[in-house]
């Protein structure tokens, strides 16, 4: 049976049903990125936009075309992550924007949105390039142009253009050389096509359904943070806390658990601690465990593998600070008859001038960029891309007039300026960091008596000025600029090839990659340890490069940053 029109309630249920594709195939898009960094994310990236849109569905009243394609547009903009998620909420927005004007969707409307929806993507993007998720948009969007001409039925249309679509996706390495090289297609573009697929598959009556627990399981995995003040501070039942360490870690599995290791890995934390909460997926396990001895803890994941995201509380401190912060409010609260209000915000006559916005992921970053003036931290990086929203969120608590934004990594740019453009009350400028020193190097150049314009100049000259790199690990093998590169293979990222060197111990790796970076006006070597190296071994390497490299200055920092064992930067 043809169809021909599609209504606000089917519109809804082919999203929910490309949804649930991505959130099915996400590994397996992640796994298609280029460079084999244990940081593939696209799949991650994409199903985490089009979920935020899927929040915003579940809250509808009544599914007409309108609300269905508002809520569409509205949720994939505010949840957009990564460069992938940004582009596909683009492509929604631009889809929507047309759709919501329409009684029905029928092959001309569809027609007409899918144009828009690539030239809103298109416009996105400041330097678009051929090969990506663009690529394989246009070429369905063309696609559908040429074929609405010949037939109105949707299905048939459907399965065409998404059969093109693989065939334009297949073409990408040939339009990207480091996608031949690297022997994939375009992830994104995959991903895209996933997506569409699932949508075609509720299309033909065979609806796919996300799965709410599985949503609930995915977030607590990729942004779980337990929050502690409500659960165990509460006085009432608190009693003596026996168990002092409130201990969460992320494990990048080396391989699945299946349930007999599952099981021995729940048992042993249940023998130590107690407040276990335990989700794993085939990829990754976050923990969250009270213990009295978190190394114990620490020292048996990492038998499971790589650790990140690692944060370990003294709940006593912080039950005895709260404690009294408790008894200091119940005193205060004698002294009045009426119930306290929230903390004004300061009012807008009271901003200050200038206000600061960093990205970053792990302790020792966060607090070197408050060390610098950065008023809010949003936290992530590599592996957990921060949301639109999330950017939203800081800007609203920065007082001040015009903010700097610093992502501090290229796939967060397009959504920091996504956030940028949606803020209406203050004027948010994004420095395009795409590394933590190029955001230090950022802000080491802003002066408080330049002008807006003259310090988003001087600002983007210094990061220009530094060399920056990544160490970290090969998560499968590959070639790379006819380097090839085996699973678990150390290497050193950077540089306009992307890659400094490749081998098999930290230490090396890292001194080949200084090596490749050094020029004759190098002055500072700067290094970031990581979470996965210890105190010791940092200062070996740093004294190395003094010996090897003394007309420079060797600065040390704990990073504590998750996936790198180094981020190294020359100046």
């Amino acid at each position: 049976m043809a169809t021909y029109r599609i209504e606000g309630d089917q519109l809804l249920k082919l999203f929910l049903s490309g949804a649930a594709s991505l959130e099915a195939n996400k590994t397996w898009i992640n796994d298609l990125n280029v460079f084999p960094v244990p940081d593939g994310d696209t799949g991650t990236n994409m199903t985490m936009t089009v979920t935020t849109a899927v929040k915003e569905l579940k809250k509808l009243e009544k599914a007409d075309l309108e609300a269905v394609s508002k809520a569409i547009a509205f949720g994939s903009l505010r949840g957009a992550r990564g460069n992938s998620g940004v582009i596909l909420s683009q492509l929604l927005r631009g889809f929507c924007k047309v759709a919501q004007e329409k009684e029905y969707l029928d092959a001309e409307a569809i027609n007409e949105a899918m144009k828009k929806a690539v030239e809103t993507a298109y416009k996105a993007v400041m330097k678009p390039k051929e090969g990506t998720i663009l690529t394989v948009a246009r070429g369905m969007a063309e696609f559908w142009a040429e074929q609405v001409k010949e037939t109105a039925n949707l299905e048939s249309l459907m399965h065409a253009t998404i059969t093109h679509g693989d065939e334009v996706l297949e073409q990408t390495p040939e339009l990207l050389p480091v996608l031949k090289e690297a022997g994939v297609v375009d992830s994104g573009g995959q991903g895209l096509i996933v997506f569409l697929k699932g949508a075609y598959s509720c299309l033909m009556g065979h609806e796919v359904s996300l799965d709410e627990e599985q949503d609930k399981k995915d977030d607590f995995l990729k942004n779980g943070v337990i929050e502690h003040e409500d659960i165990i501070f509460n006085e009432a039942n608190l009693g003596e806390i026996v168990f002092g360490y409130c201990t969460e870690f992320m494990i990048h599995l080396d391989e699945p658990f299946n349930d007999e290791s599952e099981r021995g890995f729940r048992a042993f934390l249940e023998g130590i601690g107690d407040s276990i909460v335990m989700v794993s997926d085939e990829e990754i396990c976050r923990v969250h465990v009270h213990t009295n001895d978190p190394g114990n803890a620490i020292q048996k994941a990492l038998t499971y593998g790589p650790l990140t995201n690692l944060k370990i509380e003294n709940m006593r401190f912080q039950n005895d600070a709260q404690t009294r912060r408790n008894a200091e409010r119940r005193e205060a609260a004698k002294k009045v008859v009426f119930t306290p209000k929230k903390p004004a915000e300061i009012p807008e006559s009271e901003w200050k001038d200038y206000g600061f916005i960093a990205t970053a992921a792990g302790t020792g970053l966060v607090e070197i960029f408050k060390s610098l003036g950065v008023d809010e931290i949003v936290e992530g990086g590599q592996t957990m891309n921060p949301s639109t929203d999330d950017m939203l969120e800081a800007i609203k608590k920065v007082p001040a007039r015009t903010i700097f934004l610093l992502p501090n990594n290229k796939n967060i740019i397009l959504a920091a300026q996504q956030a940028a453009g949606l803020t209406k009350n203050k004027k948010v400028v994004v420095i395009p960091s795409t590394t933590i020193p190029e955001g230090i190097s950022a802000l080491l150049g802003f002066s408080q008596d330049q002008n807006v314009r003259d310090n988003e100049c001087i600002m983007r000259q210094t990061m220009d000025n530094v060399l920056s790199a990544e160490v970290t690990y090969s998560v499968r093998s590959t070639t790379i600029n006819g380097m090839k590169i085996r699973k678990g293979d150390i290497m050193g990222l950077g540089g306009p090839n992307g890659l400094y060197a490749v081998g098999k111990k930290i230490d090396e790796v890292t001194q080949d990659t200084v090596a490749a970076m050094m020029h004759e006006d190098a002055a500072v070597i700067s290094l970031y340890y990581g979470s996965d190296v210890n105190d010791e071994d940092a200062r070996k390497l740093a004294d190395a490069l003094t010996d090897k490299y003394p007309q420079c200055d060797v600065e040390l920092y704990s990073g504590t940053q998750p996936i790198y064992y180094y981020i190294i930067s020359v100046e």
